[in-house]
């Protein structure tokens, strides 16, 4: 079936809005739709379930990250949370050049992630089961991603000490938020001292079509984390660090 005229239509509308030409990869993305909505049908992987929100609120809410200049070369990019693949799968659909891990504590997520990277013939993007509190200990992934892209997983006081542990020096991790970030951010400077992170840069946008608001929060890598962060599994969420 793939994506109808009408989200081809606003697809390409909300990809020219952000500065993208979507052309070359509308048939991955209508396979990717199909992939979802078929999966979706035995198992609950999204709540958005009509066409226009697949389209404008997953991918091109995905590809919002692109409006920043970061993720332009052969990054390693971490997407922590991914669900059922998003922004991963928009991000390395668009950035080929990208290696992307698609992370999450889900295993049916992470099972869905990995047959869309097969059915679409992704090379260089790699779905990844498990607790960001334990993955990031290990050598393989601590302070080994150029970038760490979250959205809708935790409010920023929590997110930072799941995602920055994986941040190379250098490097940063982009948080995607809604309209009501300033509160979320003015806490921040606490955690981001004993985490390794910098200051904290906002950058404001309108979502395409939607015409909603959203924030990418951008934190720098200054400094290396200490090992005891992140802590054991859920004391993040029970006990912020701001």
């Amino acid at each position: 079936m793939g994506l109808s005229p009408k989200g081809v239509q606003l697809l390409l509308e909300g990809g020219k809005a952000l500065g993208l030409d979507l052309e070359a990869h509308l048939s991955t993305f209508s396979r990717l739709y199909d992939l979802l909505m078929e999966a979706n049908r035995r198992t609950n992987l999204t709540a958005l379930r009509t066409e226009e929100e697949v389209v404008v609120k997953h991918f091109v809410d995905s590809l919002t990250l692109l409006t920043l200049p970061l993720f332009q070369g052969p990054w390693r990019v971490l997407d922590l949370g991914t669900g059922a693949g998003f922004p991963g799968l928009p991000l390395k659909i668009v950035r080929p050049e990208l290696e992307v891990t698609l992370l999450d504590a889900t295993k049916k997520k992470v099972a869905f992630v990995a047959q869309a990277v097969e059915a679409l013939g992704l090379k260089g993007a790699y779905p990844l089961w498990g607790r960001a509190e334990e993955l990031a200990h290990r050598p393989e992934h601590r302070e080994a991603y150029h970038r760490v892209v979250a959205r809708a997983v935790a409010p920023l006081c929590v997110l930072v000490e799941l995602g920055l542990p994986f941040v190379a020096l250098g490097g940063y991790m982009v948080a995607q938020k809604g309209p009501r970030v300033a509160e979320e951010v003015a806490p921040l400077p606490r955690a981001l001292a004993l985490l390794g992170g910098g200051s904290v840069t906002v950058h404001s946008l309108v979502l395409p079509v939607a015409q909603e608001e959203r924030n990418l929060v951008v934190v720098p890598k200054e400094a290396s984390t200490p090992a005891r962060y992140p802590r054991r599994p859920g004391v993040p969420e029970k006990n912020p660090l701001c």
